[in-house]
């Protein structure tokens, strides 16, 4: 497939120069104009050459929602280098692994959140670009040129450590870029937690990134007049490809929403600043149709699309969003960090219930048997894809997720005489709480380290509305004792809050077959009755 651009930095630079005053970012009460936001990309990439960042080197990103995230994100991308976006829900040890395993060089980070960063010096960073004021963050001696104007950043002075993103902002020099980054170069790595229990970076190549990029534009129709509303996690695979890099690609603005609370902040920031699309997770549209939305904003609001991803939608949630939002689009999709991330989506003239649509232009998907023998229209197997969205491969791991150019999703699923995908499970372990990945054998490799533990499982119960919560079942040791408020507080030491079960159930013996292997479908069946008894 042929592509306009060769990196996202040539796309940037034409709509700087075609579209200057165009809006890119809305931020509050501040407008980032094309223009501006080069010359921000700019100053920062130079920045970051002048801190011994080449070309091919990673460098890390824990940034919350934010104009700086975006910056960050195309300038380090702009040298050539690979972006590491980070989950900034992630308690340090899990920071502390991917900083380690990408062998980031420098990592930029917002200080709101440097409560997990305290140890940080543990990480052989050769600096740290703190977004935001605080009294951590060092003075660097700025230098000024012969003329007394230009402020810059010699490469020759000794940099300490800790510098702000704002005195990194005046790095007036322009980047010396002497290689381009091409379609087969690395843009960014995706840390998506593997069954090992340790998250795995998926290595997503500029071709991978610019075919979902043009896919979906196609798909969703996206024009320059569009405004995208930015409020999910923009770390997440999904939000940077779909509400960040996605509106920037077609000359289009990005609304930026720090927190999804109050999410009344959210419908006002749609409101007034007048949001055609909408991405959210499948709790967020089960709340919205079920709140009392007020009247004017149900009227008055100019949202054209909202695009549900992460996990199947509960037919519930659709009927009562329809009632709600009965001129706008609800178009469900499905993806996975690993394609970059969107494989597919419903039309918008024509969408099936429960289903989660077509590939898009370009891609392929098949449904296999255990033997990656391809089944018939309507039998369940795994979905594997086949395209130009498909990652490189998992950093520093040879395994057999992609096989002859198909990528093995590990998901489970069936087709229709049209072609219409349907999730039907998921062959792995994995848990979708809130439209976040969770992987039980991270959490029980954490519980397994307890010295009163003999066994565990952790596993995904459904709620009413289709999402997941995390569920434990413990086994102690005989003799040994541990309460669970115990354990819970031993869990938040180690582990993003999301990860923690939301419910512990301590047993007498885990259920196992006859090679000792835990029988986690049969604690969900189990619980799954218990549930159902008590409704």
């Amino acid at each position: 497939m042929q592509y306009p651009y060769q990196n996202l930095y040539e796309n940037l630079s034409e709509k700087a120069t075609k579209s200057p005053n165009a809006t890119a970012i809305y931020e509050d009460k501040i407008k980032i104009s094309y223009r501006e936001l080069k010359q921000k990309v700019d100053a920062i990439a130079a920045f970051l050459q002048n801190s011994n960042v080449h070309f091919g080197d990673k460098v890390a990103m824990l940034v919350s929602n934010s104009s700086e995230f975006v910056i960050s994100y195309l300038a380090i991308t702009s040298l050539g280098a690979i972006a590491v976006p980070m989950n900034t829900f992630l308690k340090f040890d899990e920071i502390e692994y991917i900083l380690t395993n990408s062998k980031s060089k420098i990592l930029i980070a917002s200080v709101g959140l440097d409560k997990e960063l305290k140890n940080i010096d543990s990480v052989p960073l050769e600096k740290i670009i703190w977004i935001g004021q605080s009294p951590t963050v060092k003075k660097h001696k700025i230098q000024k040129d012969e003329t007394g104007e230009s402020v810059y950043l010699d490469s020759n002075l000794n940099l300490e450590k800790d510098v702000s993103f704002d005195e990194a902002l005046t790095c007036l020099h322009l980047p010396e870029v002497t290689q381009q980054p091409g379609l087969e170069d690395l843009v960014h790595i995706i840390y998506t937690s593997g069954t090992t229990g340790k998250p795995k970076g998926a290595m997503i190549r500029y071709r991978n990134i610019l075919s979902n990029l043009q896919a979906t534009s196609d798909r969703f129709s996206v024009v320059p007049k569009d405004k995208f509303l930015v409020f999910l996690p923009m770390f997440h695979s999904f939000t940077l490809t779909a509400m960040i890099l996605l509106p920037l690609y077609n000359t289009a603005s990005i609304i930026v929403i720090k927190s999804v609370f109050p999410f009344s902040n959210v419908l006002k920031q749609a409101l007034l600043k007048r949001a055609t699309v909408f991405l959210g997770v499948p709790s967020i549209y089960t709340a919205l149709g079920k709140a009392k939305i007020p009247w004017y904003f149900r009227w008055f609001n100019h949202i054209r699309i909202f695009v549900s991803g992460a996990a199947p939608l509960a037919q519930q949630t659709i009927d009562e969003f329809k009632i709600k939002f009965p001129r706008a689009h609800l178009i469900e999709g499905y993806g996975l960090s690993e394609c970059s991330p969107i494989v597919s989506s419903n039309l918008f003239e024509k969408k099936k219930l429960l289903s989660v649509g077509l590939p898009l232009e370009g891609y392929e998907i098949k449904i296999v048997d255990e033997e990656m023998v391809e089944l018939k229209i309507g039998e369940v197997g795994e979905i594997i894809v086949k395209g130009d969205c498909v990652m490189k491969g998992y950093l520093g791991i040879n395994d057999e997720t992609i096989v002859n150019g198909w990528l093995k999703t590990g998901d489970l699923g069936k087709v229709d005489e049209e072609g219409y995908i349907y999730i039907v499970d998921r062959k792995k372990d994995l848990i979708i709480s809130k439209g976040i990945n969770i992987y039980p054998r991270e959490i029980e490799e954490i519980i397994y380290k307890l010295e009163a533990i003999e066994a565990c499982a952790v596993i995904g119960i459904k709620d009413e509305f289709a999402d997941e919560e995390v569920v434990a079942f413990v086994q102690l040791k005989e003799d040994q004792n541990i309460q669970e408020k115990e354990l819970r507080v031993y869990l938040k030491k180690h582990l993003a809050n999301y990860k923690i079960p939301k419910v512990i159930h301590f047993v007498d013996e885990l259920p196992r077959n006859a090679t000792g292997k835990v029988l986690k479908r049969v604690l969900k069946e189990n619980l799954q009755k218990v549930i159902d008894s008590e409704k």
